[in-house]
């Protein structure tokens, strides 16, 4: 497993980010705060977020895929079952998920 990924990172009304992260649970979980909980987006990437965001009323973020997250998300690339490099570059992130850059709701 690589220690340091680049990823995709998102707080409730920013915008999205590109960073290298601590490719660790506790970092994510830390960012997210709380258990994370990994939403497939494409074969290649996910959306990490809180498990139970929604339940503990964290601020809504954005709709992706019809599914409305809350609080801070990371998009980070798959591996087979480990995390990775996001492959996105902008130019795609902005083409496959237009809302991430829609601050609605807020």
């Amino acid at each position: 497993m690589t220690e340091v990924i680049q990823v995709w990172m998102k707080a409730p009304g920013a915008e999205p980010e590109q960073k290298f992260i601590q490719n660790s649970l506790e970092f994510m979980q830390w960012y997210v705060g709380g258990y994370i909980e990994a939403f497939t987006l494409t074969s290649d990437m996910v959306i990490i977020c809180n498990e139970e965001g929604k339940l503990d009323g964290l601020r809504y973020n954005c709709t992706i895929a019809g599914e409305n997250f809350v609080g801070n998300i990371i998009i980070v690339g798959t591996d087979g079952e480990n995390f990775a490099d996001c492959p996105a570059d902008e130019k795609r992130m902005r083409y496959l998920f237009p809302n991430l850059w829609e601050n609605e709701g807020n």
